[in-house]
Parts: structure tokens; C-alpha cells; sequence
């Protein structure tokens, strides 16, 4: 039963959406990318990302996202792996990014949600992990 399910704590995983040249949007500006950071020295297994983006346009009014789903087999110890680009048009929405990975027998999830406008330079972070900037949830 639910009961009996350990739900522990996920650590040393995050999300984080930084400029990329190699993520170029339609009006030929540089795009993002959104990565999966483990930081764990153990692998993640058959990880499942979804990710949707929900909120409203200028006018008030109610949108929402496709949901897209990405399936890794593993994620290394101590590594980034891209996950998909992301258009700036889309950065005044929650970006949520639903995490779902094992580790063993062991089934671990955690929601990230980058809030509306929070994807701007003024919260560029340096990420060690990728080496370059970009803003991190963790």
C-alpha cells in the first residue's frame, strides 16, 4: 500500500536553463537549454523528465504547454545531460519540470518549477558542473 513506500528526499539532482548558441529560436537570437544535473556519485536510472509551461498571456487569459516527456536510460555520476531547448518567448510562464528517476529499487521524484520571469541574465548563476552560466533550481 502507500504506506509502505519510502519517499525519501531527492538530493544532489537539479534543473538548470542556460544560454546555448546551439539552441537558436526562430528570429535567430542564441535559445536555452535546460539540462539535468546529477551531482550524486551514483547514477540515476530510467529517468523520466516531463516537463509543460502553464500561466497566463497579457491579456489574462489562461495558457498552457504541451507536456513533453523525455526518457533517459542513465544519467552518470557527477554529470549534466541535456534535456531540451526552451524558447524565450516562453519565460513569462511556470516552467515545471517533473523528475522521476531510480536509484536501485528505489523510486525517486521532486518537481521544478521555474516561476514566471525568473529566467532572466540578472539570475545567471555560474553552474561548475557545465562550466558556464546559467540559472539553477535546486
Amino acid at each position: 500500500m502507500k504506506e509502505d513506500i519510502s519517499f525519501d528526499p531527492v538530493e544532489g539532482v537539479s534543473i538548470a536553463i542556460v544560454p546555448s548558441q546551439d539552441a537558436v529560436v526562430e528570429d535567430g537570437k542564441p535559445g536555452w537549454l535546460v539540462y539535468l544535473l546529477n551531482y550524486n556519485s551514483f547514477p540515476l536510472s530510467n529517468v523520466i523528465v516531463s516537463s509543460n509551461g502553464y500561466g497566463t498571456n497579457a491579456q489574462g487569459e489562461p495558457v498552457r504547454t504541451s507536456t513533453l516527456r523525455h526518457a533517459l536510460p542513465e544519467v552518470e555520476p557527477r554529470s549534466a545531460v541535456p534535456i531540451e531547448p526552451i524558447d524565450p518567448a516562453l519565460f513569462h510562464l511556470n516552467n515545471q519540470y517533473w523528475l522521476s528517476y531510480y536509484r536501485g529499487a528505489q523510486i525517486f521524484d521532486k518537481k521544478f518549477i521555474f516561476v514566471p520571469d525568473s529566467i532572466v541574465p540578472a539570475n545567471l548563476t555560474h553552474i561548475a558542473l557545465l562550466e558556464q552560466e546559467g540559472v539553477l533550481h535546486s
